[in-house]
């Protein structure tokens, strides 16, 4: 059986639909011997494809919020470190100098 359909989502395969209705709704011996097929494989190919272009709309619309996103991390940590976050790489190596110095010492 097909999904729930959405006229909103599923909006480019209206026709289908109603198509298939149409076989449906004629008579029953159409649909009991499978002369409905045609239209029904139109149909679920349609929504394959339908469903698929709203996946990809989806990662879109995903990957250019993450970029939004990461943008707005680069310029709070580059307002925190400055640019290219060069006091965050001289703060590790100080850091990094200090425990050098504590395992030498430790010896």
């Amino acid at each position: 059986m097909h999904p729930q359909l959405e006229a909103e989502r599923f909006h480019s395969c209206l026709d289908f639909i109603q198509a298939l209705d149409k076989c449906h709704q004629a008579e029953y011996y159409k649909r009991a011997l499978g002369l409905c097929n045609n239209e029904k494989e139109a149909l679920t190919k349609c929504l394959h494809e339908a469903r698929l272009e709203g996946e990809r709309r989806y990662i879109k619309e995903s990957r250019e919020k993450q970029k939004v996103i990461h943008a707005k991390w680069k310029q709070i940590e580059e307002e925190q470190y400055g640019e290219d976050a060069i006091l965050k790489k001289i703060i590790q190596r100080q850091v990094a100098k200090k425990q050098q110095e504590q395992a030498d010492n430790s010896k």
